[in-house]
């Protein structure tokens, strides 16, 4: 491996949880504003301090600097709203301080929260203000032109204009008043923040008058409460969630003039029950609507004087359509989209094809006058490129260089490329305008620990898989084995990029053999490939890791076939109990993080994209559900939840629980108060890999198994 050193190894876990996950200290939520002479973007002030602060750094010099420390603003804790705790639990945002913020396009501007509270920031001047409005905020957003900023407060939309002083702040509210608390103006309902990639519920127009702004009423909604065994005298807290088959939000759309009463937009929800996604562009807004089965996704133009929507293209597939990052677009009276074709995802102008075969396109950076600006990966799933094809039609040009991940900011002639390699621990960020050039500062913890996977497409179906074997390892003697996969579908584990390898290489230095293995589910490797999980997310997947496994025993025979364990979180959870009771004869202990075990318990737009409706196929439901195969389990298992889940929510667990009791089938269950789908905590981040790394040890040492 290179460089693990025992102190290394055996400081790993608390360095993982108090960095959290040595995320702290790398910048994000990197803009280019100012005609392309700034950058701006979020950083701790190093690899442990989980406060982010707001910096900007002048693309002419290089120079960076501090635009908004949170500590000179306020010393109250963080005290979020229900909305904003919701937000960043979608988003998976487990920092502190300045976690998003907003800029003006015509303006030198950018505006954020804290604790409620609403300021406005000079990118030039660095002067910071706080905005007079109602409290507390949440979501606010400038006017192009920065005069007024959108927000939303008590589940009501509201405008202010800005004055020279927060005296002079002119606060409205757009939204008509609501007495009933299932409904909301400008807000996302759940499943649009968990699985469609839509975090907001406004939009403002360019020409600064008027916003596009949902009306969410979820009264319709089941609602569950998640309490806390642990402190029986906390109410539940009630939550409105969209399970397979139930009612969704429902959702409306208005043109909200800052002068004038709100006038509703038919989209036609009564054929497409979810609204992915509003554009707002120079020649009209695009709306993106899809149909519940997902096998429709329409984008239609917005006519906001006639208060209608006229259909410009629609995007169908046998299985389900994908939801793609940064598409669609409009650009000199075109449009932009990502769309399935039988071999490949690809970059679509006006319905035209324009990457050949070979591309994989997985999201759209920037159009402008030199071209498009794409992700994507090549023949290798494993990386991913930023490349720009041409406006003149010549041959793409690849602006990322060495295999790994790469990603792109691109405005105003300015471009940052963050990058990420497998030999090293550093995302670098690499801001280029003409002939300048410079480095955006990784602050980030180095983990010692140096990842260093195998990668290999192993099998007949040739299955991205990374390979970790202990450091040292004599090439001979017999290894244990952790299977170590997420395995659902939509999300990639085998990338060539480093940190979130690391707790893979920390098991291996235990004296494991990890497997990583991307079955069939899994984006880059061409949309077919994706579809072969419709209808069954338990079997091709258990069987693509068997198959990684023999394969990878192929390659060395020192892995011990009869000593395999497997983890996982959320659906690798599931996979991880899946394996243990459907293959007691391949895999020998089991620990399961946060489980699906009933699909029926997870939310319609997921769900449902893979499975169909519950009514129209119980079968899918039926051969997926873990509670059937509960009288198979004979391995050790250990099962893992957080009881203020609120996405998987515990009762997967429980009920998966009470199943094996029912049979008379020996597990465990840890029950974590007070943790949701993430586990931010650092205590509990620390302990859950060293109880995880004792059960195993427990279950797979030589002669333990029989």
């Amino acid at each position: 491996m290179g460089g693990a050193t025992a102190t290394a190894v055996l400081g790993f876990p608390l360095a993982y949880a108090e960095t959290q996950r040595f995320s702290l200290g790398v910048p994000r939520s990197i803009q280019v504003v100012n005609d392309g002479l700034t950058v701006l973007f979020l950083r701790s002030v190093n690899g442990k301090d989980s406060t982010l602060l707001l910096w900007a750094l002048d693309v002419e010099t290089g120079v960076e600097r501090v635009l908004v420390d949170p500590a000179d603003l306020t010393s109250t804790a963080e005290d979020l709203t229900a909305e904003e705790r919701a937000r960043r639990e979608r988003a998976r945002e487990s920092a502190g301080g300045i976690v998003r913020f907003a800029s003006a396009q015509g303006a030198r501007l950018v505006t954020f929260i804290l604790a409620g509270t609403v300021y406005v920031a000079d990118v030039d001047t660095g002067h910071v203000r706080h905005v007079q409005t109602a409290s507390p905020a949440f979501d606010p957003r400038l006017s192009p032109d920065g005069q007024f900023i959108a927000y939303v407060s008590a589940s009501a939309l509201r405008v202010v204009k800005l004055g020279d002083s927060p005296q002079q702040d002119q606060d409205i509210e757009l939204s008509p008043p609501e007495s009933d608390p299932a409904v909301s103006w400008g807000l996302a309902e759940f499943v649009a923040g968990e699985e469609m990639g839509r975090t907001r519920g406004f939009w403002w127009s360019p020409a600064n008058n008027a916003l596009l702004a949902t009306r969410v009423d979820v009264t319709n909604v089941p609602q569950w409460f998640i309490g806390d065994p642990a402190h029986p005298g906390a109410p539940a807290t009630p939550i409105r969630y969209p399970a397979a088959g139930e009612t969704n939000a429902s959702v409306e759309l208005y043109l909200v003039p800052l002068s004038g009463p709100p006038r509703r937009i038919d989209w036609d929800a009564d054929n497409f029950e979810y609204l992915a996604d509003v554009v707002w562009t120079e020649q009209h807004p695009l709306l993106v609507r899809q149909t519940r089965d997902q096998r429709t996704t329409s984008i239609a133009a917005i006519d906001v004087g006639a208060n209608s929507v006229a259909e410009i293209r629609s995007i169908t597939d046998a299985h389900w359509t994908e939801l793609q990052s940064g598409a669609p677009r409009q650009h000199g009276g075109s449009l932009y989209t990502i769309e399935d074709l039988p071999d490949r995802r690809a970059l679509c102008i006006d319905g035209r094809p324009v990457t050949e075969a070979g591309l994989q396109v997985r999201s759209i950076v920037a159009i402008d006058a030199a071209g498009t600006t794409i992700t994507t990966s090549f023949d290798d799933p494993t990386e991913v490129h930023v490349v720009q094809i041409p406006a003149d039609g010549w041959s793409p040009v690849q602006l990322s260089a060495d295999p790994g991940v790469h990603g792109a900011s691109i405005a105003h002639g300015t471009s940052v490329i963050s990058s990420t390699v497998p030999h090293s621990p550093v995302t670098s960020f690499t801001v280029r305008r003409n002939d300048h050039e410079h480095t955006i500062r990784n602050l980030c913890e180095d983990p010692w620990l140096r990842a260093d996977p195998e990668f290999h497409f192993l099998g007949a179906r040739k299955l991205a898989t990374a390979l970790f074997l202990p450091s040292g390892h004599d090439g001979s003697s017999s290894l244990p084995v952790l299977l170590d996969p997420y395995g659902g579908p939509h999300a990639q584990r085998v990338l060539k990029s480093h940190n979130p390898h690391l707790v893979s290489r920390w098991f291996a230095e235990q004296g494991y053999a990890v497997i990583v293995t991307d079955g069939r589910g899994t984006p880059g490797r061409g949309p077919a490939f994706e579809r072969e999980v419709w209808g069954d997310l338990a079997a091709p997947a258990l069987e693509d890791q068997i198959d990684a496994l023999d394969a990878a025993h192929d390659l060395y025979p020192f892995l011990d076939l009869e000593r395999v364990g497997i983890r996982g979180w959320s659906f690798g959870g599931y996979l991880a109990a899946l394996a243990a009771m459907r293959a007691p004869s391949r895999i020998h202990a089991a620990v399961a993080g946060a489980p699906v075990t009933d699909w029926a318990l997870y939310d319609t737009h997921y769900t449902e994209r893979y499975l169909g409706h519950p009514d129209e196929h119980p079968e899918h439901y039926e051969r997926t559900n873990l509670m059937n195969d509960a009288a198979r389990l004979e391995r050790p298992l250990l099962l893992i939840h957080g009881l203020a889940d609120d996405n998987v929510v515990a009762a997967h667990t429980l009920q998966l629980s009470s199943a094996l009791l029912a049979h008379g089938r020996p597990h465990q269950v840890l029950p974590l108060s007070g943790v949701t789908h993430m586990t931010p905590q650092a205590v509990v981040a620390q302990n859950l890999l060293l109880l995880q790394l004792d059960f195993l040890n427990e279950h797979l040492s030589e002669g333990v198994l029989s």
